[in-house]
């Protein structure tokens, strides 16, 4: 293994470099990179990566690099081991589950060399032992069936002929308890979440005192904005109460009760299982062998020996009457996820079934990911929070900027919203005109120039990919170079972009083509006949909830 803080590269610590074979580099120290992947590599560079959506996009970014810097053979990553050992699709590879392969290689095969897998050679010798631009924004495509159905989701949406937005509310655990939101709850998941910030501390990832002063760290902007709060903003903007708006996330902490204010507020609030039959859903996971189902059993009764021997030992009399029967557990209280948190001090291990859901979860951030990209408007509920990595808000921000600068995206200040609804708190639902006024003209400078700017001071010293300028800018040859614009830290915030290059000019060239056959097609071809649940589904969007498993029937 090579220790690479040696040479200043960054590996972040849920990617584990397993196997890096032969030399790495040449006896000359003057030797430089190549331009082009050399047949001669030195090595295979081979990765396991672990984490969510958002970490897997930028760990395989990071991968890429690494290897043409090492002119080494690049072995396509494993992605998040649940999805190999634990019950998932046999007709998907680890890669192959989320991204398109075929693309992914071709796309970068003037940049690095990629194979498959390791020859078996050295296969046997681990079992023994046990540009970025490119790649973010044209290497890693979904695969096509991922595509498909989420371009057709947004098709959807679009359907009634008015614009939709995207919302992401960025209510993650990790993210909670990093930042210390705990008692913005105030219920079981104030456990769960400290619970989880315990272990961070522990793991030496977060140096901070386990109990902190949540609403100060929300004031501040360390903590995700409500969906509640997010529908008041959305109001003070002007937005109607029919207006669409489709919650992306494939988990919100927390559950359905967070967003009931922003439903009543907003009745066309849609996710993914609004839009697409079970059918269509089930498609893209593929066939899966059957599981156990977690099952909840009550503990079993004791035998009337049992209770003699009890009462025996009991103590000395008087003893005190036996306790009341045990109150009985109601239909909605047998989630049993977060059960644990009030009688034992350990976690219990994921079961296979939730194992399985999170590999799958990777699949629908997937659609939402493509969903928000395409979005007529996004307003992110939680972005650059300074942790290092990019947040799935941050990654959609990014992509859109690259493909649409103009595209209508809010960049909230968490700190100034925060002190907005501070002023208001006790009347948050008829606000004087002031302060809807003073909202209106924050959220409206987000989306300029000036939101602009901040997002690049924020975003670039983590992550390039929330924020892909002007690295990832190019000209065509025609339009003339545009003036540098820099930050107060002297950084190139944008303009001086070179020349596009060839590749992108003929891959742009070649999207238009399809485009136009693809018009054409449609010019011939019948309406789409949709199944008939996800006809009802697209039809009734303002009269369906999803119901996940936190939902209380009482509420």
């Amino acid at each position: 293994t090579l220790l690479f803080q040696e040479w200043g590269l960054r590996l972040y610590q849920h990617i584990y470099i397993f196997s890096l074979y032969k030399k790495f580099f040449s006896d000359d120290d003057d030797e430089k990179c190549p331009l082009v992947p050399d047949e001669n590599t030195n090595g295979f560079i081979y990765a396991k990566i672990f984490g969510g959506f958002e970490k897997i996009r930028s760990s395989i970014c990071d991968l890429v690099t690494i290897s043409r810097l090492l002119n080494a053979t690049l072995v396509i990553p494993e992605i998040q081991q649940s999805t190999r050992s634990k019950g998932v699709s046999y007709k998907f590879k680890s890669f192959s589950y989320l991204y398109d392969e075929e693309q992914f290689i071709m796309l970068l095969k003037n940049d690095v060399n990629i194979v498959k897998s390791l020859p078996e050679y050295l296969k046997a010798a681990r079992r023994r032992s046990e540009l970025r631009c490119r790649v973010a924004f044209h290497a890693l495509q979904f695969r096509p069936e991922i595509q498909i159905l989420g371009l057709r989701m947004v098709e959807r949406l679009r359907a009634s002929g008015q614009p939709f937005l995207a919302y992401h509310p960025g209510l993650v655990r990790d993210t909670l308890a990093y930042h210390g939101c705990a008692e913005l709850f105030q219920d079981v998941h104030t456990e769960l979440i400290q619970y989880r910030r315990a272990q961070l501390i522990k793991q030496g990832i977060i140096n901070d005192e386990l109990s902190v002063d949540s609403h100060s760290r929300r004031e501040n902007g360390s903590c995700p904005l409500m969906p509640e709060e997010v529908g008041l903003l959305l109001r003070a903007l002007g937005y109607p109460s029919k207006t669409i708006i489709y919650l992306a996330g494939s988990k919100t902490f927390g559950g359905q009760r967070l967003l009931i204010p922003l439903r009543a507020l907003f009745g066309n609030l849609v996710d993914r299982t609004t839009l697409c039959s079970k059918t269509e859903l089930s498609d893209l996971v593929g066939p899966e062998a059957p599981l156990p189902a977690d099952i909840f059993r009550l503990p079993l009764p004791k035998s009337e020996q049992q209770l003699i021997d009890q009462w025996k030992k009991a103590g000395p009399r008087p003893r005190p009457l036996p306790p009341p029967p045990d109150r009985p557990i109601y239909q909605h209280e047998k989630e049993g996820w977060y059960a644990w948190i009030l009688e034992k001090d350990k976690e219990p291990d994921p079961s296979p079934m939730e194992h399985r859901m999170q590999a799958h979860r990777l699949i629908w951030d997937a659609l939402d990911y493509i969903v928000s990209v395409e979005a007529d408007a996004l307003f992110p509920g939680f972005n650059n929070d300074g942790s290092g990595w990019p947040d799935f808000s941050g990654l959609v921000i990014g992509q859109r900027l690259y493909e649409r600068a103009s595209s209508r995206t809010y960049r909230p200040d968490r700190k100034t919203i925060a002190a907005l609804f501070n002023i208001t708190r006790d009347d948050m639902y008829h606000p004087k005109r002031d302060w809807m006024l003073s909202v209106k003209e924050h959220l409206n400078r987000s989306l300029s120039e000036d939101g602009f700017f901040r997002q690049s001071l924020l975003s670039k010293p983590n992550s390039f990919l929330s924020h892909p300028l002007p690295e990832c800018s190019c000209r065509i040859p025609s339009v003339e170079t545009t003036k540098q614009i820099k930050g107060k830290d002297g950084r190139i915030v944008f303009g001086g972009e070179e020349e596009c290059p060839k590749w992108m000019e003929l891959a742009r060239a070649e999207g238009a083509r399809n485009d136009d056959m693809e018009s054409a097609e449609d010019d011939n071809d019948t309406v789409e006949q949709l199944e008939p649940d996800a006809v009802d589904a697209t039809s009734s969007l303002t009269s369906l909830i999803d119901h996940d498993e936190e939902w209380d029937p009482n509420d």
